[in-house]
């Protein structure tokens, strides 16, 4: 099965090898048929500390590295 690819924008790098990621998706609501902007943080894993707040970066799922990191960031 294929490993999920998301993309969104770096919000926090205060943490060594680790940076916060907001993810968003948009969908329209079934009943309302309108535009629906969902966001949600994922922990991802930067093994070289490259990545500063404000980045657009993609990151993929991997094998949990920590106890809240199970993405990591794919170098682009």
């Amino acid at each position: 099965m294929p490993k999920r690819v998301l993309q969104g924008v770096v919000t926090s790098d205060a943490n060594a090898k680790t940076v916060t990621v907001l993810v968003e998706r948009r969908f329209t609501h079934p009943v309302l048929k309108k535009t629906i902007r969902r966001s949600k943080k994922y922990r991802a894993h930067d093994e070289q500390n490259t990545f500063r707040i404000g980045d657009v970066v993609r990151i993929q799922e991997c094998a949990p590295k920590s106890k809240s990191k199970r993405w990591e960031v794919v170098i682009a």
